[in-house]
């Protein structure tokens, strides 16, 4: 039996798979395409998903092969500076197309042991028991049966595992269409970007971006041209579109992928049924407003890791599987809503103007932008731990210590106590918990307790209340008849 499943090679579950196997789970990744897909729908890392590679040592293949850039209080195209202040160690987001993003994430699982089955679509989810006990078994549409502990869909918006699971998906239907590609032209770029500035006056839905390889990306809206917004549109629907909103069609050909979106907003009813679990598009979809779809996905895995992974190996505390849904759930919904409003500040019309240039007018105040921009980039998630310590709950920047900075001792994936009293001990739990006893005069606490995700679980210096913490996060105390 394999310990876990995961439906959907895509960036969530190669980034699930990462994490596991981290801890020696044996993992399988389910993908139908026969092939790592070339379409570059995500487009980058924003701040957060940048702190989560560095945090497990992937950080320099990224910066290799991307750009970084600085978009602050990017919200509903409003353009700002980057604010002062924020709080991150890394305060940029790196241009990485979907394509290498799923590749560095591949090679990296592939490092780790993880097993990638290409062309293997799954079918149908069964939860019953068998003799082996509790656990979950696909079927695939070769009529192969695979069964492991645990199941997690990421298997994109339209989820498979999800309706099989019969978990609802409330929202909005879509209302507004836009058709996206990656294609090549043949107006000199000067005239296209005169030409789309002048459109994006009174048409923020319109755009193109180079892609730094010779295409471009292109965004037109679309509003009714399809019956049916499943089928993928054509060139020439493309074409028809350019000319209608800029008056030519920039000569656009050999195009890499053509896609049509919409404004539909769904969110998974429960991120756990069971042994089955859903995370990205599978557990939440939403107008691409702000590049957070596939920062928002990674983070799901960078959450459910850890904690799936003490499930299979037996150490986890009541409750802290489904810690993952009372997490996620509610940052979902945040991205849910921030997207929500984006998309009516793309609109047109006099009232939408008018609230466009409220809201440019504070975004111009430091600490709305900063507000701003921590939400889309996610360095401002606090998760609810309770009452305490202003870090209580929140993911620790990148603080330099006196010897290294802190995301170096992060790599291997386990929780952290972060020790400046040298006082200190993690007795009886070692084997998930690290102690290192150093601080700098970047933290500003005496010593924090640190989950495999980054988020503080404990800040203080006092031994009995930290051994109250411990069990909660990592489980029941091993035996110290060694120490």
């Amino acid at each position: 039996m394999t310990d876990v499943i995961v439906v959907g090679g895509g960036p969530t579950g190669l980034m699930l798979a990462c994490e596991l196997r981290l801890h020696d789970v044996h993992v399988v990744v389910l993908e139908k395409l026969t092939e790592p897909t070339k379409e570059s729908r995500g487009r980058g890392l924003h701040a957060r998903s940048v702190e989560l590679m560095d945090q497990r040592g992937l950080l320099d293949r990224f910066l290799a092969v991307s750009e970084k850039f600085q978009v602050g209080g990017f919200f509903g195209g409003i353009h700002k500076p980057w604010p002062d202040r924020l709080d991150t160690a890394h305060p940029y987001g790196l241009s990485t197309l979907q394509p290498v993003t799923e590749r560095l994430l591949k090679e990296r699982a592939l490092e780790l042991g993880a097993e990638i089955r290409y062309g293997r679509e799954v079918v149908g989810v069964d939860q019953s028991d068998d003799e082996a006990g509790a656990g979950a078994t696909v079927e695939l549409a070769d009529g192969t049966r695979l069964r492991s502990r645990y199941l997690v869909g990421c298997d994109g918006g339209r989820s498979l595992v999800r309706k099989l699971l019969g978990v609802g998906f409330p929202g909005e239907p879509s209302t507004v269409e836009t058709l996206l590609g990656d294609m090549e032209m043949s107006e000199d770029p000067e005239t296209v970007a005169a030409v789309v500035a002048e459109v994006r006056k009174t048409q923020l839905r319109f755009g193109t971006i180079p892609n730094g390889d010779g295409t471009y990306r292109v965004g037109v809206p679309a509003d009714g041209v399809a019956e049916d917004r499943a089928a993928a549109p054509t060139l020439d629907e493309f074409k028809q579109q350019l000319r209608a909103y800029a008056g030519t069609d920039f000569g656009v050909h050999s195009p890499r992928f053509l896609s049509r979106f919409g404004n539909a907003t769904r969110q998974a009813e429960r991120y756990r049924v069971g042994r089955v679990l859903l995370a990205g598009d599978a557990a939440h979809i939403h107008p691409p407003t702000g590049g957070q779809g596939l920062n928002l996905g990674i983070q799901d895995a960078f959450n459910l890791g850890w904690k799936l992974a003490a499930a299979v190996e037996g150490w986890a505390p009541e409750g802290l599987l489904d810690s993952y849904h009372t997490e996620r759930h509610p940052v979902g919904a945040r991205v849910l809503d921030n997207t929500r409003a984006q998309m009516t500040l793309l609109g047109t019309g006099p009232g939408v103007a008018a609230l466009r240039e409220l809201l440019s007018t504070l975004m111009d105040f430091e600490e709305v932008n900063r507000y701003m921009t921590g939400m889309v980039t996610a360095v401002d998630v606090r998760y609810d731990l309770g009452e305490g310590h202003e870090l209580l709950g929140r993911r620790l920047r990148d603080v330099k210590l006196k010897r290294g900075r802190l995301y170096e001792l992060m790599h291997g994936g386990r929780g952290l106590l972060l020790d400046g009293t040298g006082r200190l001990s993690v007795a009886g739990w070692e084997d998930r918990v690290d102690h290192v006893v150093d601080a700098g005069e970047e933290l500003d606490a005496p010593a924090v307790l640190l989950r495999p995700d980054g988020h503080v679980a404990w800040v203080g210096e006092d031994q009995q209340d930290l051994e109250s913490r411990l069990p909660e996060w990592f489980g029941a105390v091993r035996s110290r008849t060694s120490h």
